[in-house]
């Protein structure tokens, strides 16, 4: 189910995001090689980065769209802001998954997090994602990158361009979170039946 939708919604997000943030969120896979591949998104935020820690962290379940989960709920989902601490998901009958274990964490400044988002958990691969927060006149200047690097027969950089696009839509709904008060579902996302 999870990569079902993962390739169904690639192409309309980054559509999305240039259509509704042009020259806001600005996105750009660095390098992608048969061994790994690094993604850097950056976004203008209209609020003091304590502030958009604080969504980043404690409101998750807002931002983060339930499509790319794999309870299909957002509401299920948390981030411990602390070493060990788990950007993990409730599932139903009691389990839970672990997307990522946090690594480091600085409120205000940075939350660095380790794991294979979604369907590259399931490969021999590990990543590095990085949400720096930098104080500007307009608020925080936000910048996410992701380093993924592992095994796969084909290679991982025809990997980088899908992931780019979910983390483009994730910094979009936190942007709106932060900025509107809501993070809105893109009618590409939406789950058809």
């Amino acid at each position: 189910m999870f990569t079902d939708m993962l390739r169904r919604t690639l192409i309309p997000v980054s559509c999305l995001a240039a259509v509704f943030l042009p020259g806001i969120v600005i996105a750009e896979i660095l390098k992608a090689e048969p061994g790994g591949f690094v993604i850097r998104i950056e976004a203008q935020l209209a609020d003091q980065p304590d502030a958009v820690y604080g969504a980043l962290t404690e409101r998750v379940a807002e931002w983060w769209h339930a499509a790319h989960t794999y309870s299909g709920q957002a509401d299920n989902l948390y981030i411990e802001a602390q070493a060990q601490g788990c950007f993990c998901e409730a599932l139903p009958g009691g389990g839970s998954v672990q997307h990522m274990l946090v690594v480091f964490a600085a409120p205000g400044r940075m939350l660095r997090m380790q794991g294979g988002l979604g369907p590259l958990q399931s490969l021999a691969v590990t990543g590095s994602l990085s949400w720096h927060l930098h104080a500007s006149d307009e608020g925080t200047r936000l910048e996410l990158v992701y380093n993924v690097a592992g095994y796969l027969p084909d290679g991982l950089d025809a990997w980088a361009k899908p992931v780019e696009s979910v983390l483009i839509d994730q910094v979009t709904r936190l942007k709106q979170l932060i900025e509107t008060g809501t993070a809105q579902d893109s009618p590409e996302l939406e789950d058809d039946g």
